[in-house]
């Protein structure tokens, strides 16, 4: 395989942090700058984080498919990836065909060396949610992945390698203007076009953060409605109705146990509890 052999000379991280890489997100970064054959440097780039936090722990996250749980609750749920790529032309599948394999080789190298959490119909978000909520250790989460962010507590991080940037409880207020456990609110109200979830028409950051500030959250202004008055903002929440409770049920990491499954569950409470 190749890479082996720089697996081999590399020193071992120390600390008693962990680690959890959401692989298949750190492996576009590969992609992005057209690089073929990178599992070595993807390796590499995984063991320089590790030190870089003192983690002498690491867990490889890895999705496998779409998550069927959210697939069961709203058949739409990047739908519009689908879209994207039936208008994809020849060359750019097998492009992306290339990188997939690529990216297997990668983790399949990096498996030599760590952990890997990796289930039928379960994606990574979920099982870095139940590995947060089961370690007792200091975790930094390594992805661009802002849906991460709602896990972001005194002992949960997240570093962006995109732009270079660390995501903690010390600094999110002052990128979100939110608390952390208000954070989810501000997702359900604005969807997430990315993964085709939608959100409410013209309720910006900045009503958002009002409306939150007002009702609570989210699920309060479900309460509530129908909220009064006239303008089309309202009259947009008002339609929304039960898209409230999808919206939760698609973005909330709290319901990462059920997106996860039973066995899988078990699976990984196994390997926290070996890790320590």
């Amino acid at each position: 395989m190749k890479g082996i052999f720089e697996l081999e000379m590399a020193a071992e991280p120390e600390g008693e942090n962990l680690l959890l890489v959401d692989c298949l997100n750190l492996a576009f970064r590969y992609k992005h700058k057209r690089q073929r054959d990178f599992a070595a440097d993807f390796v590499r780039t995984i063991e320089s984080f590790a030190r870089s936090y003192s983690c002498g722990k690491v867990i490889l996250c890895a999705d496998k498919g779409k998550s069927a749980y959210r697939l069961g609750i709203f058949p739409e749920y990047k739908g519009n990836r689908d879209e994207k790529f039936k208008d994809q032309t020849d060359e750019d599948r097998k492009l992306f065909a290339e990188f997939l394999e690529d990216f297997e080789d990668a983790l399949a190298l990096a498996k030599l060396r760590y952990p890997c959490l990796r289930f039928q119909g379960v994606e990574a978000d979920d099982i870095v949610s139940v590995v947060c909520k089961l370690s007792k250790r200091r975790v930094w989460i390594i992805s661009t992945d802002r849906d991460f962010d709602q896990l972001v507590c005194d002992r949960v991080s997240r570093f962006c390698y995109y732009t270079r940037k660390e995501i903690t409880v010390d600094n999110f207020e002052a990128k979100y203007d939110c608390q952390p456990d208000e954070y989810i609110s501000f997702k359900v109200l604005a969807g997430d076009a990315g993964d085709n979830v939608p959100g409410v028409a013209q309720v910006g950051a900045k009503r958002a953060a009002s409306l939150i500030k007002q009702y609570g959250s989210a699920l309060d202004i479900y309460d509530s409605l129908p909220l009064p008055g006239n303008q089309k903002f309202i009259q947009n929440i008002n339609n929304f109705g039960d898209q409230f409770i999808i919206n939760y049920q698609l973005m909330d990491l709290g319901f990462s146990e059920e997106a996860v499954g039973f066995e899988n569950l078990k699976e990984i409470q196994e390997l926290v509890n070996e890790i320590g």
